[in-house]
């Protein structure tokens, strides 16, 4: 069967950059499991465990040549994915072959990697965010004088700037930048830890040895390129864990979802578009159409990324004791698809702001088609300043109730405001 013959996904198939695909790949899953077995091979002979150099160079010369074929075979008698990646491993490495995983459970290969791809997705992401925010940057720099109206309930309210409005949506790009650093900060390594997170098997392996088991554990995390180690663990890490990374991503989908649909308001009102390529089609049928496509796949994009937030939270609520294997399943799903969700419209993000157009005649016909209702507030304003009564006032000068003399004023005060912008 050829691969247009089955499901593939889109997030990966149609849209994730290749780095994203890559990070949550089987090949970059499987290769870490076996490079955390040599780590886990050298610290314990580093402790003074029967682990020879031959064995350690042996692991390390076959860490990347792996039989997926042979797995898949293994796993489809053995029905546990991580002992089959053992067999495949010792099959290719005979002499070590007896102290591969050796005190391990199966969440230190599968916990562990899952965090070191995480760390590895936040430092996919973060650049591409502080691209969007620095391109956004230059835009709002560019148009910081841009007069424009503004809208509050999508109703024509008082004048700002196409600057301005950039900022709204800056701010809250800076703060998802300040939430996905301090959840990459955060995480931390699960460690060597036991089936229960008591590290009972290496301390039988050390004869007791307390330190020799701190030790191991420490060793074996900074191999991993980890600072700190959770110090309390089940048979697998927290599962809010889980929680804390993907609800900012899951925010930050939500302040794109904000932004592009911003833009597709504004390029309905034909003041502002996304990039529209030389040869791109609007539509099939109308070939006058310029649709906001880009803004709109992320956002169709960021409600899925919202989505995914429920299974983390749901995953954490049922964790029984020190583990049950309802969570597997779910976070092969819910872990990858979020981060490759946030590559994509990150990326895409990146292509709209990059080349926003502004229409400055348009923008301008539509305040001066709204300066004569904006004009009313001043005209209120000095009618209180000259003693008169807000509350009155205020009913006087409504559109359809304005008196000729007030007419007189509006009109005045609008050429007022037009040279005053122009």
């Amino acid at each position: 069967m050829d691969e247009f013959s089955k499901y593939r996904s889109p997030l990966v198939s149609r849209y994730a950059s290749k780095e994203m695909a890559y990070n949550f790949s089987d090949r970059k899953k499987f290769t870490t499991w076996r490079k955390l077995w040599i780590y886990l091979a050298k610290a314990e002979k580093a402790l003074g465990l029967p682990v020879t150099d031959a064995q350690v160079t042996e692991m390390e010369s076959h860490a990347e040549d792996i039989d997926f074929a042979m797995a898949a075979e293994e796993e489809s008698k053995l029905r546990h994915d991580v002992m089959a990646h053992v067999h495949t491993f010792a099959h290719c490495c005979p002499t070590a072959a007896p102290i591969i995983h050796l005190g391990a459970t199966s969440c230190y290969v599968g916990d562990n990697t899952d965090l070191i791809l995480l760390r590895d997705g936040f430092d996919i992401l973060l650049p591409k965010l502080a691209r969007v925010i620095d391109r956004l940057s230059n835009f709002a720099e560019k148009y910081a004088g841009l007069p424009t109206l503004g809208f509050t309930h999508y109703q024509p309210a008082q004048l700002t700037t196409v600057g301005k409005r950039a900022c709204l949506w800056l701010q809250d790009l800076a703060m998802d930048m300040r939430n996905l650093r301090r959840a990459r900060e955060d995480l931390r390594f699960r460690g060597v830890k036991g089936t229960t997170g008591t590290q009972a098997s290496f301390l039988q392996l050390f004869q007791g040895d307390h330190d020799k088991v701190e030790d191991l554990d420490r060793m074996v995390t900074e191999m991993a390129g980890f600072k700190k180690a959770y110090m309390v663990t089940g048979q697998t890490y927290s599962r809010k864990v889980d929680i804390d990374s993907l609800s900012h991503l899951a925010s930050m989908g939500a302040t794109i979802h904000k932004i592009c649909t911003d833009i597709r308001l504004l390029a309905n009102l034909k003041e502002v578009e996304e990039p529209f390529e030389k040869e791109q089609i609007g539509s099939s049928a109308m070939a006058y159409k310029r649709n906001p496509m880009r803004c709109e796949r992320c956002c169709s994009l960021a409600r899925h990324l919202i989505a995914l937030l429920a299974d983390p939270l749901q995953t954490a609520s049922v964790q029984w004791l020190e583990r049950t294997l309802d969570d597997s399943a779910n976070r092969r799903i819910s872990l990858p698809e979020s981060f490759l969700t946030a590559d994509i419209i990150l990326s895409t993000l990146q292509n709209i702001t990059e080349g926003l157009v502004v229409y400055p005649k348009v923008i301008e016909r539509h305040i001066r088609h709204e300066l004569p209702f904006m004009a009313t507030e001043n005209i209120i304003m000095a009618m209180v300043k000259a003693g008169g009564n807000r509350q009155v006032h205020t009913l006087l000068v409504q559109p359809l109730q304005i008196s000729a003399i007030l007419c007189s004023i509006l009109l005045y005060s609008v050429k007022l405001i037009q040279y005053v912008l122009y």
